[in-house]
């Protein structure tokens, strides 16, 4: 976008999906402010994987460039394992490359916050304006004329009409068609998805408030740009100093460059990126400074602390031999894709639009769920949720294919993973810099992950709670064993592949203390985030 200036009005020290709103809003605001986006990753402009929904796997595949790696801490209250948070590196963000579902929190969550000015009231109007919800005309929550697009995605995937039937029986739930209305809670319905129901395509922030703006020469983009540290003058901003990105830029010169503000620096890298740039400026705790040698210029001690991150457990399921799934495309069968994608290409139809969810329930204890739960619980949701019949525990999904890494161990078959997603842990943990016995820059960074004990009990009886879901579906065909818990030989929970699922009044299946403690083993071992 243009030849470079001297010096910018603003400043973006990150490029993802917050600093592409902000960047872009104010450039269609006033076109004559000088606004510089520096982002680490690759440009996403118009690239397949990026635009195409059902590619945002790929993001995650060993030798990805547009997903950073983060290694934590061994902690033991995950069996001693380090475990690996994946975030955004590419232009645009996680509304680039993540799983495009629309996920709204209760209008409470933000009256929570208790801070003028930011009440659901006030924000409400703000989610209106950014979206074009394609779903349902005229609801009164959901907005109609802004930028990104909402839709339930281009293909149809008969297997979630299973999942419905049996959640709304088995399960005793009811059904709704919208429960992203800020208020709709513990009841199955669609799981909408950020896809433009016309042209299929991915709806991110970077194509929609930043590359459609390359007209204007004072908006500018530098992609491949790491950000270190801001330059102070005194105790104002006054700029950044930057290098090229080593891993989106392997073979441009690394050296430091510094560009100037006029107006404004805002830091918009992330839950690492951010931390880790303050600190680098001076901006933090001292004796994190300190240990560092950084000399402070603000003491702020919240930086870096806080971290806080949802906690995730799939498991795989095989399913009936002609059941539509997303696999042959996730697999890369060429002629599937290729059919898919000439009618893609046509209408913004068939699988290519799809993310393989198409249903969930925000979850919600019932009395007997809620005595059937680690007694660890208890406290957290007589504190919490007991009072708050919109705050659900977590989100209950099914995804239509094999989510995770590919092998030589996985069947050419067709899946389903049943997927829990807690809402808000109690646990946290933090993001820090620091030196290696080397000398180089490292990470410090401690999950928090099942730190509170009332986190783990949410995830291991929703492992029960959707394998009873799954066992009574018509599609299921058993477990993949390598997804699931080793259960002791000889228990009624050992997990295989079957012929065909059991009736939707069958028993559940019996876990003893030692199947328990194998499903705790199995998510501290292996959950994902």
């Amino acid at each position: 976008m243009s030849q470079p200036l001297p010096e910018y009005d603003i400043i973006f020290a990150g490029g993802g999906t917050t600093a592409c709103v902000i960047a872009g809003r104010l450039a269609a605001y006033d076109s004559s402010l000088k606004i510089l986006i520096l982002e680490g990753g690759p440009h996403t402009f118009n690239e397949a994987a990026h635009v195409q929904p059902y590619q945002y796997v790929t993001h995650q595949a060993e030798g990805s460039i547009t997903m950073t790696s983060y290694v934590g801490n061994p902690s033991p209250h995950l069996n001693g394992r380090a475990p690996t948070v994946s975030c955004a590196h590419c232009v645009g963000g996680g509304s680039s490359l993540n799983y495009m579902v629309y996920t709204r929190a209760p209008a409470s969550d933000y009256d929570d916050w208790g801070v003028d000015g930011w009440e659901s009231r006030n924000l409400i109007p703000l989610m209106k304006k950014l979206e074009t919800y394609q779903v349902h005309p005229d609801r009164p929550t959901h907005g109609y004329n802004g930028p990104i697009k909402v839709s339930s995605g281009g293909g149809k995937l008969g297997i979630f009409d299973e999942f419905f039937y049996v959640g709304t029986t088995y399960h005793k739930r009811s059904f709704a068609d919208d429960t992203d209305d800020l208020e709709t809670c513990n009841v199955y319905s669609p799981w909408a998805k950020y896809i433009c129901g016309t042209t299929g395509r991915r709806s991110d922030a970077a194509h929609h408030y930043v590359y459609n703006q390359a007209h204007n020469p004072n908006l500018q983009l530098w992609a491949g740009k790491r950000v270190k540290r801001i330059i102070f003058e005194g105790k104002r901003a006054v700029g950044v100093e930057f290098t090229s990105d080593p891993v989106s830029c392997p073979d441009m010169d690394q050296s430091l460059s510094t560009v100037r503000a006029s107006k404004l620096v805002v830091i918009s890298a992330g839950a690492f990126g951010s931390p880790t740039i303050l600190e680098r400026s001076g901006i933090g705790a001292e004796a994190i400074l300190k240990r560092c040698g950084i000399e402070q210029v603000v003491n702020l001690p919240g930086v870096g602390e806080n971290y806080r991150d949802h906690h995730c457990s799939g498991h795989p399921y095989f399913v009936a031999d002609g059941v539509v799934t997303m696999d042959s495309l996730w697999r890369g069968d060429e002629s599937v894709i290729q059919e898919s994608l000439a009618q893609w290409k046509s209408n913004g139809g068939t699988l290519i639009a799809e993310n393989g969810s198409d249903t969930k329930i925000k979850w919600r204890p019932d009395d007997d769920e809620l005595k059937a739960m680690d007694s660890a619980f208890q406290p957290r949701w007589k504190e919490f949720f007991q009072d708050h019949p919109e705050k659900a525990v977590a989100i209950f999904t099914l995804m239509a294919g094999y989510v995770g890494p590919l092998s030589s161990v996985l069947p050419a078959r067709n899946y389903m993973t049943a997927t829990c997603i807690t809402l808000y842990p109690a646990s946290t943990g933090s993001v820090h810099i620091k030196f290696g016995e080397d000398g180089k820059e490292e990470i410090d960074f401690t999950t928090g992950f099942l730190d509170d004990p009332s986190d783990s009990a949410p995830i291991n009886f929703a492992y029960k709670k959707l394998r009873e879901i799954c066992r009574r579906m018509p599609s299921y065909r058993g477990e993949f064993p390598a997804g699931h818990p080793r259960f002791p030989e000889g228990s009624a929970a050992v997990c295989g592949e079957v012929t065909g699922a059991v009736d939707l009044n069958a028993a559940d299946i019996f876990y003893t203390a030692e199947d328990d403690e194998a499903i705790d083993k199995f998510n501290r071992d292996g959950g994902k985030s």
